[in-house]
């Protein structure tokens, strides 16, 4: 079968397109890591200017270019028990407990944005299942609100009775990583003790307590764990789950990335078909983050190519974020964020949280500029933003 047009891949950030000049590149000592708090943000503001009272009278999330908000990313801590190299230094300090949103201004929170429009709520981290009141969110989000609510997991801490109480108190799916089948790179990659095997068991639960459709994600880095990309494929077939390919963003804890080791979308999808033909899906919504496939012989399962670099699906995001220290991030890589902990611990009533969720999000930026000369790193990594 003839294979689909392949990717466009542009020069990622800091990568010069000669093969001459990225070998260079890469022979070159690694920038200094830095050692920073991670809930520390590039600029917090109190509140944003005001949004077009058009816009604040549509009662919805609409930023400046016209994309409307209907999935809220809500991150439940900064903590995890991985340390992940793409992600998250040894040595990171977190922000302290009084200063994460209760479980109770969470639920809130998404009640607010619910009313004005989000459909899909993903609870992040960190890890999220490291919130001793998880059972207590989940169950206050679903008794406020009808959204579509999934969780983002290492899966390490997964055990069926937990997805079989996750799903009894109100979630609806879950994502979980990994990011190789190998027990020493999975090691050397999350610097943890869980082995691929826990995280397997995990999928298995999920699937077991119908918490579907389950997606698995993965990132892969050049020389690390970029072979293992059709053996990563194969967990779709073998479970009829979602096989998600994430490129490598620079979103670490000690800014230390590296785009010699960054692996196309394209490329992956090119050693996925040396074993396993794929055909694109035609019924993507416009706002999705992954392209996705099918096996062409009719195998159970999907595969989904996430690209923001290569890539970039900015001019269709619907997306919104908020930290677990409760700032609002429009963008993944917002070098501002909009302070809405305060007000909800000041008394704001639920119409100026509103307020300040469209505020917030007619400020998002046009797209995240990785591929720009200009681009910079946001402080925060990924695992103090929410995934």
């Amino acid at each position: 079968m003839m294979k689909a047009s392949r990717m466009n891949t542009p020069t990622p950030p800091g990568r010069n397109a000669s093969r001459a000049d990225t070998a260079t590149n890469a022979g070159r000592p690694a920038p200094a890591r830095v050692s920073l708090p991670q809930y520390a943000p590039a600029a917090v503001r109190e509140a944003p200017a005001p949004s077009p009272a058009h816009i604040r009278g549509q009662r919805r999330m609409i930023d400046s270019h016209g994309r409307v908000i209907r999935d809220l990313r809500i991150s439940l801590t900064d903590r995890c028990n991985f340390r992940c190299v793409y992600c998250m230094e040894p040595d990171v300090r977190f922000a302290p407990s009084d200063a994460l949103l209760t479980g109770a201004e969470v639920v809130r929170l998404v009640r607010v944005a619910a009313s004005l429009g989000v459909r899909k709520v993903r609870l992040t981290g960190g890890e999220p299942t490291l919130r001793p009141d998880l059972l207590e969110i989940i169950r206050g989000v679903r008794a406020e609100t009808t959204v579509e609510l999934a969780m983002i997991t290492n899966a390490s801490r997964l055990s069926r009775e937990d997805a079989r109480a996750w799903r009894e108190a109100g979630l609806d799916r879950v994502t979980i990583s990994i990011d190789s089948l190998r027990d020493d790179r999975f090691a050397r990659i999350t610097r943890s003790t869980t082995t691929p095997d826990d995280v397997l068991r995990g999928i298995e639960a999920c699937i077991a307590e119908r918490l579907t459709p389950v997606k698995v994600n993965a990132v892969l880095i050049r020389g690390l764990n970029d072979d293992e990309a059709a053996d990563l494929a194969g967990l779709a077939r073998r479970y009829g789950v979602e096989m998600r390919f994430i490129e490598y963003m620079p979103l670490d804890s000690g800014h230390a990335w590296d785009a010699s080791k960054w692996v196309s979308a394209a490329e992956t999808r090119d050693a996925i078909e040396r074993r396993h033909s794929l055909v694109r899906r035609v019924d993507d919504a416009r706002s999705s983050t992954a392209q996705n496939y099918d096996f062409a012989d009719g195998a159970p399962g999907r595969i989904g190519f996430i690209a923001p670099v290569s890539s970039p699906f900015c001019g269709a995001c619907n997306r919104l974020r908020i930290t677990a220290d409760g700032k609002v991030r429009p963008c993944l890589f917002s070098a501002t964020e909009w302070d809405i902990r305060t007000p909800l611990r000041d008394g704001a009533d639920d119409a100026r949280i509103a307020e300040l969720l469209i505020d917030a999000t007619w400020t998002k930026q046009a797209g995240h500029g990785i591929a720009s000369p200009g681009f910079e790193q946001p402080l925060r990594p990924m695992s103090a933003i929410g995934g």
